[in-house]
């Protein structure tokens, strides 16, 4: 399975404005999946990275629910 990250913005913003502080990063599974393995459902156009991103300053901050579920998750 292949997983992405997907951002949470600073409550009142949105995916369309490019100076949208993030709030929080999130793992989803596939890149066009909007729910969070945390169950948030996000704007489908959210901010995505590959999760390869995940554990770098690109990915900060994370949502620590996701991070322990995403561990469980890939080999």
């Amino acid at each position: 399975m292949e997983h992405h990250m997907r951002a949470e913005y600073v409550g009142g913003d949105t995916p369309g404005d490019p100076e949208a502080p993030v709030r929080k990063w999130h793992m989803v599974r596939g890149a066009e999946e909007p729910r969070t393995l945390c169950g948030l459902l996000l704007d489908p156009a959210a901010a995505t990275q590959p999760a390869d991103a995940w554990g770098t300053a690109a990915a900060r901050p994370f949502c620590k629910t996701c991070g322990a579920l995403y561990l469980r998750e890939v080999p």
